[in-house]
């Protein structure tokens, strides 16, 4: 389905990247999506993204568990390595850790990691209109876009709210943007060797 599958017919996986906001509640409406579009999704959260999902309900639809730390060392690596990444919702904390190269957290060093091995990335921020009108945010949108991650924002997408009010704003949010943008990333060169 629409490119979800390597030349050898396995589903190629998706790692869903949740971050603390109210809309974390919903992912699972995400990852719906990416399974109809033929991934095999694995959901890992930031630490803020834990305290609002249902984390034996993602188990259970994904088929792995819900990382949200880095591993002990010595531990087995329990998901697949990811063909793409997409983050949503994406925060102004995340988003402006990444751009900085910050690695303080999983979901931060898989992405800076991902980006350094050419996996195609894809952000979708939700946020507040005083908080995405922040120039180190806007700043951190443009440097992501200038590295080749497929930023989803603006009023064209999800129209920002005034602050306090995001919990009336959650059914509005367009989850498959994100994916429809992953569709549109040309996908990396095999590696030669």
């Amino acid at each position: 389905m629409s490119g979800s599958h390597t030349s050898n017919g396995h589903r190629r996986v998706l790692y869903v990247i949740a971050c603390g906001s109210p809309l974390a509640r919903h992912v699972g409406r995400l990852v719906d999506l990416a399974q109809q579009d033929g991934w095999q999704v694995c959901v890992v959260t930031t630490p803020d993204g834990a305290k609002f999902v249902d984390r034996t309900a993602l188990a259970r639809q994904s088929g792995h568990p819900v990382r949200t730390h880095y591993k002990n060392p010595g531990d087995p690596d329990v998901l697949p390595a990811a063909d793409a990444m997409l983050v949503c919702p994406a925060t102004v904390n995340t988003v402006n850790k990444w751009a900085v190269g910050i690695a303080d957290t999983l979901a931060l060093g898989l992405l800076i990691e991902g980006q350094g091995m050419g996996v195609p990335i894809a952000a979708v921020p939700y946020t507040n209109v005083a908080m995405a009108a922040h120039p180190a945010f806007r700043a951190s949108l443009a440097r992501l876009r200038e590295w080749g991650v497929r930023v989803v924002f603006g009023d064209h997408v999800v129209p920002l709210h005034p602050p306090g009010t995001g919990e009336r704003h959650l059914d509005d949010f367009p989850w498959a943007a994100g994916l429809a943008a992953l569709r549109a990333a040309p996908r990396p060169a095999a590696p030669v060797g």
